[in-house]
C-alpha cells in the first residue's frame, strides 16, 4: 500500500454506518438481479451527498448539516452492490487542481509525499491509488477527475456531460460539472460507468446516451497527437516522448492536428464568463458575508474576485467565442477516434503550490480546462513513470457520447482488452472501404448518411495502391488504383479510409452514383481483410494528379485549399 498523508479523507464510514447505508438503498429487486459490483468499497467525494452525513465541499460551516438525500449516482452505485467506505477531501467549493485548499489538509501524491496529489478530487484518487477503496466517485469540471488520476497513476475517466446524474452534487460550475470515476483499471471504471450512467429527470442537465451516433467509429484505432511542440517540464516531456511511442503500437495510426484552438478554449474557463457561474454556484452557500466569509479559502477568495462583475454583454461574448473554437475544432473528429495529451505539463510539489497557488494551477489546467466546455468526454490513463519515479498520466479525448468507444480504447492501451470487438457482419448488409469524397465531413458523406450507413471504423489500405486525383469531377474525388508496376506509396504506408456498412441495398443505391473511372471493387485493407471499396478501373486518366505522397485525400485537399 501506498504511503499517504492522511488528510484524504473527511469521514470514514463504521461498518455499521455502511451497512446501514446500503439497506437504506438496496431494494428486493436489487438483491435479487445481477450486482455487477457486488461488494466493492467505493469512496465519495465530499461535494457529493449520502443521506444522513454532512456534505462539506470541505468548506467548515457545512460539517454540522447532515445532508437529507443520497445523490443519484451513490444511490445507483449501491445498487449494482457497491459498499460506500466514506467522504473523501477536496479543493474547497471543487475549486482547484492542487488538493491543497482544504480546511482538512493538503493532500499528497500516493508514495510522494513532497508533491501534490491534484485536485479537486484529491482525497478519492489517493484512496484509490493507496488501496484504501476499490474505487471513488469525483468530479471533474475542468481536470478534477483526471489530474488527480494523472498524478497517483491511475484511471480517472469524466463522462460526457450529463450521462451521469448530478443530482446530489455541490455544483461548482453547473452547467459544465461531472461525476467522475476513479479505479485502478479500465475495466472496472467501465462497469462503475455502466452501473451509475442513465437518465435522471430530476436533473435538469442530465442526457441520454443517444442509440446511434453515425460520425463515431465502432472500432476505435485512429489517434491524435499535437502537431507542434508542448509546453511540459523536462521530465514530463521524456515521458511524453515514451507515451507518443506507445501510442504508435495501440493506434492503427497517429494523426497530427492543430490543437491551439482547443487550448484558446481551455482559457476560457477562467477568463470568460464561465467565472461568474461558479460564483452564482457559491453565493448562496457564503451568505451575506461574501467573498469576506472566514471559513473561505483565500486562494478560492482570489480565483473568484471579480466574478460578480461579468455582466450579461461579457456572458454572450464568451459564448459566441466558445461557438467558434468548437467549429475550430469539430475537424478533429472527422479524421480521429481520440485527441491523445497529457493530462498536466508538469507535477508541481507542495511548496512550488504554496509559492504560487494561482500561477501553478492555472497551468494544470492547460490541456484540461477545455474538454466540458467543448462538451467532450475524456479518460486519464497510466502512462509509466518519470526519471524521479513520480506516476505519469495522459489522457484520450474523445467527441460527445463516444464514452464507450474511449473506453475501448483505453482497455487497449493499458493491455486489458478491448470488451466491444468489431461486431460480425450482419444478414443482408456489407462494408465498404472509402478513401476520398465520402469520408466523414467531405461533400459526398452526406450519400452514406442518408442511406443510413455506420461508420465501423477509420484504418488503411495495404501499401498496394496509389490514389490519384480524378480530373473532371465535381465535387472533386479521387481514384485508387493498384500499384502494379508503379512506384509503391513512398512512406510505406497505405492510404487513410473509412469503412462504412450498411444495406446490400443501399449499397447498390450508392454504386449508382459513382461517375467512371471508379466502380466498386475489393480493396485489401492493411489488417490484409478484404472489402468492397471505391476503386478506379482502366488506365489513370490523362491530367490525373497523384497525390499518394501528400499521405491521402484530406491533406491534398489541404494543399488546395491554402
Amino acid at each position: 500500500m501506498e504511503e499517504t498523508s492522511g488528510t484524504e479523507w473527511i469521514r470514514r464510514f463504521t461498518e455499521e454506518e455502511s451497512a446501514r447505508f446500503v439497506a437504506r438503498e438496496l431494494t428486493r429487486t436489487d438483491e435479487a438481479g445481477d450486482l455487477p459490483l457486488a461488494g466493492l468499497s467505493f469512496a465519495i467525494k465530499d461535494n457529493i451527498d449520502i443521506a444522513g452525513v454532512p456534505t462539506t465541499a470541505a468548506f467548515r460551516e457545512r460539517a454540522g448539516r447532515p445532508a437529507v438525500g443520497t445523490a443519484t449516482a451513490v444511490r445507483r452505485l449501491i445498487q449494482a452492490g457497491a459498499v460506500p467506505a466514506g467522504k473523501t477531501n477536496l479543493d474547497q467549493f471543487a475549486t482547484g487542481l492542487v488538493g491543497t485548499r482544504s480546511p482538512y489538509g493538503a493532500c499528497h501524491a500516493a508514495g510522494h509525499p513532497t508533491h501534490v496529489s491534484g485536485g479537486s478530487s484529491s482525497g478519492s484518487a489517493v484512496a484509490v491509488a493507496s488501496g484504501q477503496v476499490d474505487l471513488a466517485l469525483g468530479t471533474d469540471t475542468a481536470g478534477s477527475g483526471r489530474v488527480p488520476a494523472a498524478f497517483n497513476g491511475i484511471v480517472g475517466l469524466k463522462p460526457s456531460r450529463g450521462l451521469i446524474s448530478t443530482t446530489g452534487v455541490v455544483p461548482a460550475c453547473r452547467s459544465l460539472d461531472c461525476v467522475s470515476i476513479f479505479t485502478r483499471s479500465v475495466d472496472r471504471a467501465r462497469a462503475a460507468f455502466r452501473a451509475v450512467a442513465a437518465f435522471d429527470p430530476a436533473d435538469p442537465y442530465s442526457r441520454r446516451m443517444p442509440p446511434h451516433r453515425p460520425h463515431l467509429a465502432a472500432t476505435p484505432g485512429v489517434i491524435a497527437v499535437p502537431a507542434g511542440a508542448l509546453d511540459l517540464d523536462a521530465e514530463h516531456r521524456t515521458a511524453w516522448d515514451a507515451a507518443l511511442r506507445h501510442a504508435r503500437e495501440v493506434a492503427d495510426y497517429l494523426v497530427e492536428v492543430d490543437i491551439e484552438p482547443f487550448l484558446e478554449a481551455a482559457r476560457l474557463l477562467y477568463q470568460g464568463p464561465w467565472l461568474a457561474e461558479r460564483w452564482h454556484a457559491i453565493a448562496p452557500i457564503l451568505g451575506e458575508p461574501g467573498l469576506d466569509h472566514p471559513d473561505l479559502d483565500p486562494t478560492v477568495r482570489r480565483v473568484l474576485a471579480g466574478a460578480e462583475a461579468i455582466g450579461g454583454a461579457a456572458t454572450f461574448a464568451g459564448f459566441d467565442e466558445l461557438a467558434r473554437l468548437r467549429r475550430a475544432t469539430e475537424h478533429v473528429w472527422d479524421v480521429a477516434d481520440a485527441l491523445l495529451l497529457p493530462v498536466t505539463p508538469g507535477h508541481p510539489t507542495l511548496a512550488e503550490v504554496a509559492a504560487d497557488p494561482v500561477g501553478v494551477n492555472g497551468r494544470l489546467g492547460t490541456y484540461t480546462n477545455f474538454v466540458n466546455l467543448l462538451d467532450l468526454c475524456a479518460i486519464a490513463v497510466p502512462a509509466g513513470r518519470r526519471a524521479d519515479g513520480l506516476p505519469f498520466g495522459v489522457q484520450l479525448i474523445g467527441p460527445t457520447f463516444a464514452d464507450e468507444q474511449l473506453l475501448d480504447l483505453a482497455a487497449a492501451w493499458t493491455g486489458e482488452g478491448r470488451a466491444t470487438p468489431e461486431s460480425p457482419l450482419p444478414a443482408g448488409f456489407t462494408r465498404i472501404a472509402v478513401v476520398g469524397a465520402h469520408l466523414s465531413g467531405l461533400p459526398l458523406n452526406s450519400q452514406l448518411l442518408t442511406l443510413g450507413a455506420q461508420l465501423i471504423r477509420r484504418t488503411r489500405t495495404a501499401p498496394d495502391y496509389r490514389l490519384y486525383r480524378i480530373p473532371d469531377t465535381e465535387p472533386p474525388r479521387p481514384g485508387l488504383y493498384p500499384i502494379g508496376e508503379a512506384e509503391p506509396p513512398e512512406d510505406g504506408r497505405g492510404i487513410p479510409a473509412e469503412i462504412w456498412q450498411l444495406t446490400q441495398q443501399s449499397a447498390a443505391a450508392l454504386l449508382g452514383t459513382v461517375p467512371p473511372p471508379l466502380g466498386f471493387a475489393a480493396v485489401t485493407m492493411a489488417d490484409g481483410t478484404r472489402v468492397l471499396g471505391f476503386i478506379a478501373h482502366g488506365p489513370v486518366p490523362a491530367g490525373a494528379v497523384d497525390v499518394t505522397g501528400l499521405g491521402g485525400w484530406r491533406p491534398y485537399l489541404d494543399t488546395v485549399a491554402s
